[in-house]
């Protein structure tokens, strides 16, 4: 599944080669991954809750 998933890294992600966080998403579904490990486990996400999370990230819960 991952393989036809269109990634895209976290604008926080530095250019050194440190720990970065990709994503992808499909129609109701965030899937996360390291990019370091673009072959390891993938965690897929509800969007709603994805949104969630990110409002929580940022402060932002209302």
């Amino acid at each position: 599944m991952t393989a036809e998933l269109s990634w895209r890294k976290s604008s926080y992600s530095g250019s050194g080669g440190g720990d970065c966080v990709e994503v992808a998403q499909t129609p109701g579904t965030v899937h996360v991954r390291a990019s370091k490990e673009q072959r390891g486990p993938v965690l897929s996400v509800p969007s709603g809750q994805w949104a969630e999370f990110v409002a929580f990230a940022r402060g932002s819960r209302g």
